[in-house]
């Protein structure tokens, strides 16, 4: 299996020391560190790891203002270190995006399974947005294809199965989408068109 790979992100080297070492324990790839949130989030488009560790209060950008822009951009989850558990920062970090939260001090037996959880969670959410960007695809596919079918019934004297037939065969012979056919058929209707005053 794959070894995942992770950035942290903490303005104490220490802490990035003892953090790496536990991640490296536990079997991950640590590939990068950083000490402010700025430069985790610079790293972060740069690497694309499979997971950012950043603490909250940081240098130069806090951690759920970095995690809200990753987050934004899809790039990676983001499992927020704190010492606090102010209500406040919690709020604050659940409305970022942020996968999850881990109190200070931890140690690998929660450190374990908070970043499993954020990592299964980050999948099933990039599944759920591939599936909704296809489903998107497919209605926006049957309706020019729906609009094809208009053109070719109203002005071809096709019925609505051999308008459809229709877009299929030119679909197959042409190695073309049915979208892309669609399109041309619109477009060629366009251009036929007369043109209102």
């Amino acid at each position: 299996m794959e070894r995942k790979r992770i950035i942290i992100a903490d303005d104490e080297a220490l802490i990035r020391q003892d953090l790496r070492e536990m991640l490296t324990n536990l079997g991950y790839l640590v590939v990068g560190d950083v000490g402010d949130g700025r430069s985790a989030v610079h790293l972060t488009r740069e690497l694309k790891p499979d997971l950012l560790i950043m603490d909250i209060r940081m240098p130069d950008m806090d951690g759920i203002e970095a995690a809200r822009i990753l987050t934004e951009e899809g790039i990676a989850p983001v499992l927020l270190l704190s010492a606090y558990s102010q209500r406040d920062l919690v709020e604050r970090a659940a409305s970022a995006g942020v996968s999850g939260y881990v109190i200070k001090p931890f140690d690998e037996s929660n450190l374990l399974p908070a970043i499993e959880v954020v990592l299964a969670r980050f999948n099933e959410y990039q599944e759920i947005s591939l599936e909704a960007a296809r489903l998107e695809e497919r209605l926006e596919t049957r309706v020019v294809v729906d609009r094809a079918k208009g053109i070719l019934m109203d002005h071809r004297g096709m019925s609505e199965q051999e308008a459809f037939r229709n877009i299929q065969r030119i679909s197959m012979n042409s190695r073309k989408s049915m979208r892309e056919v669609a399109d041309a058929i619109i477009l060629a209707h366009q251009m036929t068109a007369p043109q209102s005053q």
